[in-house]
């Protein structure tokens, strides 16, 4: 379990925070520091291995953290870069299918280029061969990074058909939760980069996705039920931060 595994390597750094510590208490220093750690690991730790496991159960195959491909084109290059030049002169609506497209024509053509493009966070082959590869960011990405998303996005996209171009694939955005909700997740910050419908899926779209319809409000009671089974352990664990 993810949870105890923390616990075994936790070793909170020794941060003199005098005021907080005479405010809130050794323990709830530490739990805050802890769950700081483990906002930090919980897409590795918890939100893929949940979401390859979940897959599973419905896709052909499904992974995590692996590469896209060792190679793309000069040519896919190029209409990578004109795409994002579009994008950020606001010369057009980003458009997955066509810019997929166009990147397909290419993905074969002139110099093929060594590239370490970043990993797959969860690559999904559905049953009819179709792909789906997810980079999943925090509840609350910042907005002036979604050009290098894009970016990834396109480049993944390049790497995998410069090895299989006739694949169908998918490229998206995943936040794992609203932390908005009830109200809809604020998507117009990722308007003008993303095409919304083909490149981000939020909360519920993702999970349900992945598992079938309900599956997110599944996991949020599991993941309840985990938590109310482990709440003596998680007390008796910083307890201890109060001794002495």
């Amino acid at each position: 379990m993810a949870l105890r595994n923390e616990f075994l390597k936790y070793n909170p750094e020794p941060a003199v925070m005098p005021f907080h510590t005479r405010l809130l208490g050794k323990d709830r220093l530490a739990l805050y520091a802890f769950i700081h750690s483990l906002n930090t690991n919980f897409g590795t730790s918890v939100f893929e291995p949940v979401a390859v496991a979940l897959a599973r159960s419905n896709f052909a195959d499904a992974k995590a953290q692996i590469k896209a491909g060792e190679y793309i084109s000069e040519e896919a290059f190029r209409v990578i870069q004109e795409i994002m030049t579009d994008l950020t002169a606001a010369n057009g609506l980003p458009d997955k299918p066509t810019e997929i497209e166009r990147i397909r024509v290419v993905c074969r053509t002139g110099k093929m280029i060594k590239v370490k493009p970043t990993k797959i966070d969860v690559f999904v082959e559905a049953k009819d061969g179709e792909l789906y590869l997810f980079d999943i960011k925090t509840a609350k990405p910042n907005a002036g990074g979604f050009k290098e998303f894009k970016r990834t996005l396109l480049e993944w996209v390049a790497a995998v058909l410069a090895e299989t171009p006739q694949v169908k694939v998918n490229s998206l955005i995943t936040i794992p939760y609203n932390p908005y909700a009830p109200a809809p997740y604020n998507r117009w910050t990722m308007r003008g980069m993303l095409d919304l419908p083909n490149e981000l899926k939020v909360a519920e779209e993702f999970w349900d996705f992945l598992g079938g319809e309900g599956a997110y409000n599944d996991l949020l009671d599991i993941f309840e039920r985990v938590g109310i089974e482990l709440r003596s352990e998680i007390d008796e664990y910083f307890a201890k931060f109060n001794l002495g």
